[in-house]
């Protein structure tokens, strides 16, 4: 079932840019960076929020890293995902239901190291803060059966 509801735009300028940039030319980053749309529901709010992130995908499952850049906070979608871990992911033109669920031990390890190959920049957020930088795991949403007359 895809995420239904009234969106509410970021708050930061260079968000509602770079959302507004990828919706427009149905999924072109801005520069080289390999980038997807994350929409979220809002905790507080309830509202549909969109946050670009880099783009770590392996075999149609995807990571999602809240680094904030390195910041000693972490950013407001993990807390949505938390509270309500279906989202919908847009790669390029493809927009796609699917689960979230925050990493921990070896498989966090390895999609870290795979997060670092794709945006090495994530090696250099970490050394920046005291928290552990989140992973979580996208992955496709179960189709939910249709119904027979």
């Amino acid at each position: 079932m895809p995420l239904w509801g009234e969106y509410a735009p970021s708050s930061e300028q260079w968000v509602r840019d770079e959302v507004e940039h990828y919706e427009r030319t149905d999924g072109t980053a801005w520069g080289d960076r390999p980038v997807v749309v994350l929409t979220s529901r809002g905790a507080v709010s309830g509202k549909l929020r969109k946050t670009p992130l880099m783009r770590v995908e392996h075999k149609g499952i995807y990571a999602a890293v809240a680094s904030m850049a390195g910041a000693g906070s972490h950013p407001a979608w993990y807390h949505n995902v938390l509270a309500e871990p279906r989202v919908e992911l847009q790669d390029g033109p493809r927009r796609q239901d699917m689960i979230a669920r925050e990493l921990s031990g070896p498989e966090r390890a390895a999609w870290w190291s795979r997060a670092c190959t794709v945006f090495p920049s994530y090696v250099d957020y970490q050394s920046r803060t005291r928290r552990r930088i989140p992973v979580f795991l996208l992955e496709p949403l179960p189709q939910e059966p249709s119904a027979s007359r």
